[in-house]
């Protein structure tokens, strides 16, 4: 047996991984510059770093985006979609605008294939799955061989109504994989999204096909050479839902891991959460890219059925994550007299102009350094040292023009990409009529601690927690995870015409399948369990909430049905201000959730400060324009119960925490940084 569950993420610039020694409870974290030509190697040198004996692993996760980036990026392979004949048209007209409907500068989004690469194929099912015509199996050959000729590297098929009845999907599937092998890509709708919606289900097809072959090559290529490194523990990727997989089953359905990298960290926002009783996170990601928030509401993440990225829709459960271009290496431009912040970023190569890696232009790190914020000498644990004059020279190529100074203009930076950061909080929350106030702020990735207190104080948020290792807090939170598999199955029925002996019925046979999907992830049965849930609606609606069932056993209570409507109604009166009980309502889909446990971390607990000083220094640092003498202190030289007031500057390995004027931290059992206002200045 090893001694060590280790995982990985993969940002922007920098490659995170923590190893947790089962044996001792220790926990480590190191940082690995992300290597974009082969992110492979990235990743093999930060695992090498922490556990020197990779045969002393036994559970290994992974946060992958490859499959987003070959997304936004437009590098994933050509597919061809097989589709109903007469419906094929469906992928391309797409869907109105739900939320938009009065956005005159609305743009359709952009498909990710072209009219020529879609056939539509003879057959047809009827809305109950019944067979109306027989399945045109000649055209389907003939769609195999074009593909092979003229070299498309997947193909998808999306018929009408497969989520009713899937047969003519399936033989169209083994019919391809006749004429183009077994490692072809193929992706069936029923497969990648079994629900009701045709536009959707098949655009959740073309993302599967377009980005699957990527991230199945990825997958082989690290497994192997973890495996020629001596790792024996097989490898498992974080899930869009907050659950893992095997590498195995990611590459049958690498549709699930489409947002795998930024997931992570919501789920250590949930382990936070239950580890300090804090029931309700606002979790905030900064990189080196990109900005990302998450919740957590009374414990639980934020998890929705439904995702869309550049407007391309996809039915699959996926934490709900806001993400956008403002990280460490955002870089400052100007437009039209005016100063913008990212959303382009330096990347790792060849990074902010402090880095001393070739980059010329100024980004967020480089104001940050110039305004002392950042530890130059030691930043990274001193993996790196810093510029400071090449970041005031590339913060003059926007500043002079503005007729600002260094400093002036680095503060101006940091202003630009603070008020975005919170406008992309106030999206996830206040524009859901959720107050940002009744929670509190965890800040982590290398660069978020370094402005949460900020936004905080701009969004009235009392409140900000910084956990132990925040730049690789996303990987922590990848060890918090369990075995995750997810099943929907469409059922339409308004409340007057249930048939509760069927719906149980379904919902059993449900859960039957969910539990035993566990067993190919080597999940023994006494560590399964499974929960259920509906989508409904008001009759006549179109959206739908997502309402939890304690057991299946509930719905053979003599007053479920009034019971359901009123918890509802009650959910729909905490989203939407208003309900409406006793009205008619629509079941649409059940759910069911597999969940195979893989067992919690040891909690640690830091030890207690022996005295109330502490080692720091003291060093001038920008706020509002007035150098101000400031605490610098390196986070391994604070202890439980230590506090003091701001302003100050926590450096550590992975992250640095900037806390202004007027605001005190103290530091909790767990070893986090709690951050409060202390006192306004006069």
């Amino acid at each position: 047996m090893g001694t060590h569950r280790v995982s990985m993420d993969i940002g922007g610039t920098f490659t995170d991984v923590v190893a947790y020694n089962t044996s001792t409870g220790e926990i480590q974290a190191t940082k690995a510059s992300t290597t974009p030509g082969e992110l492979s190697v990235g990743v093999l040198q930060g695992l090498e770093a922490l556990v020197p004996e990779l045969d002393e692993i036994e559970f290994l996760v992974h946060g992958t985006t490859q499959g987003l980036n070959a997304f936004l990026e437009r590098r994933g392979v050509r597919v061809l979609l097989l589709a109903t004949a007469g419906a094929e048209d469906t992928y391309l007209i797409a869907r109105g605008p739900r939320l938009d409907l009065y956005d005159a500068q609305y743009r359709k989004p952009q498909p990710l294939l072209e009219r020529k690469d879609i056939i539509g194929i003879n057959g047809r099912l009827g809305s109950q799955g019944e067979e109306v015509r027989p399945l045109d199996e000649v055209a389907i050959r003939q769609a195999a061989r074009r593909a092979e000729s003229e070299g498309y590297g997947a193909v998808a098929v999306a018929f009408l109504f497969s989520y009713k009845n899937p047969d003519h999907e399936l033989r169209a599937a083994q019919i391809l994989r006749e004429e183009l092998g077994d490692d072809f890509t193929i992706s069936l709708s029923h497969q990648s999204a079994k629900e009701w919606r045709e536009y959707e289900r098949t655009s959740s097809a073309v993302v599967e096909a377009y980005t699957g072959p990527v991230v199945r090559n990825y997958l082989l290529a690290l497994e192997e050479q973890l495996e020629q490194r001596g790792v024996q523990a097989p490898l498992h990727i974080m899930q869009s839902s907050g659950g893992v997989l095997t590498a195995r089953s990611a590459r049958e359905r690498p549709l699930q891991t489409l947002l795998s990298g930024p997931v992570g960290g919501a789920m250590g926002d949930v382990e936070l959460a239950r580890v300090s009783d804090r029931k309700s996170l606002i979790g905030v990601d900064m990189g080196g890219t990109s900005f990302d928030v998450s919740l957590v509401v009374d414990g639980q993440p934020d998890v929705s059925t439904e995702a869309e990225l550049e407007g391309l829709p996809m039915l699959m459960s996926v934490v709900n994550i806001h993400t956008v271009g403002a990280g460490g290496g955002s870089v400052a431009w100007l437009e039209a007299g005016g100063l913008r912040v990212g959303p382009r970023s330096a990347g790792a190569k060849p990074g902010p102009a402090c880095y001393g890696r070739g980059g010329s232009e100024p980004t967020v790190t480089d104001a940050n350094l110039v305004l002392g914020r950042v530890d130059a000498a030691w930043f990274a644990g001193g993996a790196m040292t810093l510029d400071r004059e090449a970041a005031v020279a590339a913060l003059k190529s926007v500043g002079e023009p503005l007729g600002l100074d260094e400093i002036a203009i680095a503060e101006g930076i940091c202003n630009v990409a603070n008020a975005q950061m919170a406008q992309a909080i106030r999206t996830i929350t206040i524009s859901r009529g959720i107050e940002p106030r009744d929670f509190s702020l965890v800040a982590f990735g290398g660069a978020g601690p370094m402005h949460a207190v900020f936004l905080a104080q701009e969004l009235g948020i009392p409140e900000t927690v910084v956990p132990r290792f925040p730049g690789a807090f996303s990987a922590w939170g990848m060890l918090q995870t369990d075995i995750r598999r997810d099943f929907a199955e469409p059922y339409f029925s308004v409340d007057a015409d249930l048939d509760l002996d069927d719906l149980v019925r379904v919902l059993t046979e449900m859960r039957s399948v969910a539990l035993d999907s566990l067993s190919s992830e080597g999940i023994p049965e006494e560590h399964r369990s499974a929960s259920s849930s509906i989508d409904v609606r008001y009759q006549g609606q179109e959206f739908t909430l997502h309402v939890p069932l304690e057991s299946v056993a509930e719905v053979q209570q003599p007053n479920f049905l009034e019971d359901f409507a009123r918890r509802f109604a009650d959910m729909y009166q905490d989203r939407y201000g208003h309900s409406t009980f006793g009205a008619s309502i629509e079941i649409t889909t059940l759910r069911t959730r597999a969940v195979g446990s893989l067992g919690q971390l040891k909690t640690h607990q830091l030890a207690e400060a022996t005295s109330a000083e502490f080692e720091h220094d003291v060093e001038p640092v920008v706020f509002d324009g007035e150098s101000r003498p400031t605490i610098v202190v390196r986070r391994s030289n604070l202890a439980r119960g230590h506090d003091f007031e701001g302003p100050a500057v926590i450096v550590e390995e992975t992250a640095t925490t900037v806390v202004p004027p007027g605001y005190r931290v103290t530091i909790d059992e767990l070893g986090s940084l709690i951050i409060r206002q202390h006192e306004k200045e006069q």
